[in-house]
């Protein structure tokens, strides 16, 4: 297979993300069986911002396969000095089989990846967080025994991982409704290509203001913290801003009877999610972050070893 990048959850095709689905599940079903899958490779982690979930799953997926696992924080690269995002893509791919930067802005990763020999993988942006969507679609398979036709509504900022929810979950045929404060909602750009996807796969996006309209008949009900990361200054705001948007038992129960309620993590009790409901019956956020695991090694078997 030619060298592919994985910087957004639109650079796989449906076919694709269904066959990483499927590896992810093998892969959390024998992982015996894939444990020299990437021997003689080596993968750079680079952290331009800080990790606990993205970080030790990532160090430990490479090291369940085979494969050394070279961890970099940004303050520790010439980055820190004034050498180019560029200039370091194309020095580290002479020495690694791979590179996954979590980092800020998502131009940063398109210079990196075009200067790179090596594939590049998105742990995070500002724009989009595509390894963590693929660990909620193996987590909604696994909870709710399929994906096209599942209704999943998200509440709070229309920010990273909405994006990389809405492009994948659409991909997959669900019905996504993202419900934001107004001025909050993802990017239209974002929007319109889900709405393309869509066409094509029998999934839907739609984005509301209303929680309850989100809220009503869904199977699965999903947040993120209300200020990410390099917004600490707009937190108190936030706090006000999105006080309604809150996954609270209120909102479960306008949801299916079996709804599942996940949260990609670190997460703010009271705030977000409610206490009681992140630690409830329907709550399935820590399988969904155990997937982390096996998603990302799929997504490199499949990068690296075909």
């Amino acid at each position: 297979m030619p060298e592919r990048d994985f910087l957004s959850s639109d650079d796989v095709t449906e076919k694709e993300q269904t066959r990483l689905l499927e590896l992810a599940a093998q892969l959390k079903a024998s992982p015996r069986e894939f444990c020299d899958r990437l021997a003689g490779r080596q993968v750079a982690l680079i952290f331009e911002k800080p990790s606990t979930r993205t970080r030790v799953s990532f160090e430990v997926a490479v090291t369940q396969l085979g494969g050394d696992a070279v961890v970099l924080r940004g303050d520790e690269l010439q980055l820190g000095r004034g050498e180019t995002i560029a200039d370091t893509g194309a020095v580290l791919a002479g020495y690694v089989d791979a590179i996954a930067v979590r980092t800020f802005a998502q131009e940063r990763l398109t210079e990196l990846a075009d200067a790179a020999t090596v594939p590049v993988i998105n742990m995070l942006s500002d724009l989009e967080h595509p390894c963590q969507a693929l660990a909620d679609l193996q987590t909604i398979t696994e909870e709710r025994g399929g994906l096209a036709g599942q209704v999943l509504a998200y509440f709070g900022d229309g920010n990273n991982v909405a994006h990389s929810l809405m492009l994948s979950g659409v991909k997959a045929g669900i019905h996504v409704r993202v419900a934001t404060p107004r001025g909050y909602e993802p990017q239209p750009g974002i929007v319109r290509r889900c709405e393309e996807i869509a066409s094509s796969t029998g999934g839907s996006a739609r984005v509301t203001n209303s929680v309850e309209e989100a809220a009503r008949g869904a199977g699965i009900l999903y947040t993120d913290v209300w200020a990410s990361m390099g917004q600490e200054d707009e937190a108190a705001a936030r706090l006000q801003t999105f006080a309604g948007y809150q996954i609270d038992e209120k909102l479960v129960d306008l949801a299916e009877e079996d709804v599942i309620v996940m949260h990609c993590l670190p997460a703010h009790r009271g705030q977000e999610i409610a206490a009681g409901v992140m630690d409830g019956v329907h709550s399935v956020v820590f399988v969904q972050a155990a997937n982390r695991l096996h998603t990302q090694k799929a997504l490199l078997a499949w990068l690296l070893a075909g």
